[in-house]
């Protein structure tokens, strides 16, 4: 038994073979590409994911796919698309979020859909083409995420998962189905959105969301063992069964029908990594003690989700002198993000187990430790190369009836209780200032 396991995330796509064990049985195929102002070009996506499927070739039973979460695209009456992928990074919907935020209950909401009012979901990004571009939703017949899209184009059926229509913000999680509320007052017809489905058609399965795929291919699948991933942006995620019930400042969306994905999502990770590096010309910078810059790094420069998800707030840094260097602002940022992750982990008290997921921190065991540190327990490195592709093979032989293999693991990075007292007392100064400014 192979499963071919498509991943399309939202700066590469990726094929990889996996055997009944869940072990990888082939070199991946990847494609590369680049978002311009939070869009991607969907038809340049689907390219890719028939690319590296073809260099994968024909020896699978079965393929999975995982695709990146919370994006919007417009297709007309012959299902081409009207507008580009509109990113969760795109934040011109602010605001229509802030607008939706006073006009309705958003706890009541946020109950509903395990998701607020904010530019990265739906409600706020169709509001925002009501607004800006009425022509463009005039003309839609339909409204899909890059996931349902990718799957039309390889099937030529649409459909989604509860895995992916629970990341738009529109999905009442406890009745299955699309929120007939959010709906009406936003003036869009159920019948423009995709059915709801998780039939393969043939042995091509329908996308799940990259999020929990992740924490599949990790083997993170109970309430005490969180994945934390950081790739371009970061996030802290426990699957687990049982009934959604969204906690404040945290998302909640559903893997499949019986099992719930939540946590805390950032949008500065290994892309503000790559900022500080390319912004202050290091290489190899070495690390420094903890907070030993004096700095308080508010890592929000691609705004702000978990935990208070204010669509208008940006970076800053506060405690700048002629001292300051560049390797300070570079170690100031990389702690900046791990107190932002830990705001979240703070809500998830049952977690007991954090396991390292994602390139920025698989290739950086630095940075593993600062966050370890941060977080007061014990972070342990995924041996998995490719999380999210594995997890959407992991789905697919659960659905089979077949049992993979435990994920690999690979070093536990232990906390040091001095620096986490160190980084308690920053992550203080980070809240007051994120509270003076916003």
């Amino acid at each position: 038994m192979r499963v071919l396991a498509l991943d399309v995330g939202s700066s590469s796509t990726r094929a990889c073979l996996y055997d009944e064990h869940g072990r990888e049985a082939g070199e991946p195929a990847q494609r590369k590409y680049e978002a311009r102002q939070g869009e991607l070009d969907a038809d340049e996506l689907v390219a890719a994911a028939r690319a590296v499927l073809g260099e994968a070739g024909d020896g699978h039973d079965a393929v999975g796919i995982s695709c990146f979460m919370h994006s919007l695209l417009l297709l007309d009456e012959r299902d081409r698309p009207l507008t580009p992928v509109l990113l969760w990074q795109d934040r011109r919907a602010a605001n229509q979020a802030e607008e939706l935020a006073r006009r309705l209950d958003e706890d009541a909401v946020h109950t509903r859909t395990g998701c607020v009012f904010h530019p990265s979901f739906w409600p706020a990004k169709l509001a925002w083409l009501r607004a800006e571009r009425p022509e463009l939703l005039e003309r839609a017949r339909r409204v899909v995420s890059l996931a349902d899209y990718v799957f039309l184009a390889l099937t030529g059926e649409l459909r989604t998962t509860l895995s992916t229509a629970s990341g738009s913000g529109l999905l009442d999680l406890h009745r299955r189905r699309w929120d007939e509320d959010l709906l009406a007052e936003l003036g869009v017809d159920e019948d423009l959105l995709p059915p709801l489905g998780d039939e393969p058609v043939g042995t091509t399965h329908p996308p799940l969301a990259d999020g929990p795929c992740s924490n599949l291919g990790a083997g993170c699948t109970t309430a005490d063992r969180a994945a934390l991933n950081i790739g371009t942006s970061g996030a802290l995620r426990i699957v687990h069964e049982g009934d959604p019930e969204p906690r404040p400042g945290l998302f909640c969306y559903l893997v499949d029908g019986r099992r719930v994905v939540e946590g805390g999502a950032v949008s500065d990770g290994g892309n503000l990594y790559a900022w500080l590096e390319r912004t202050l010309r290091l290489e190899n910078a070495e690390p420094q003690e903890p907070d030993a810059h004096g700095l308080t790094f508010l890592a929000l420069l691609g705004g702000e989700r978990s935990p208070g998800w204010n669509p208008r707030a940006t970076g800053a840094i506060a405690g700048l002198t002629f001292d300051t260097d560049a390797a300070d602002l570079l170690q100031a940022g990389l702690e900046a993000v791990a107190y932002r992750i830990a705001e979240s982990a703070d809500r998830l008290p049952e977690v007991r187990e954090v396991v390292a997921t994602g390139h920025a921190l698989l290739t950086s065991p630095e940075w593993t430790q600062v966050f370890a540190d941060v977080l007061g327990r014990p972070v342990t490195a995924s041996a998995v190369a490719q999380g999210s592709a594995r997890g959407a093979a992991v789905h697919v032989l659960e659905r089979m009836g077949i049992e993979p293999e435990v994920a690999p693991l690979g070093r536990v990075h232990e906390p040091d209780a001095e620096r986490t007292d160190v980084y308690a007392a920053a992550r203080e100064r980070q809240r007051n200032l994120y509270e003076r400014l916003f």
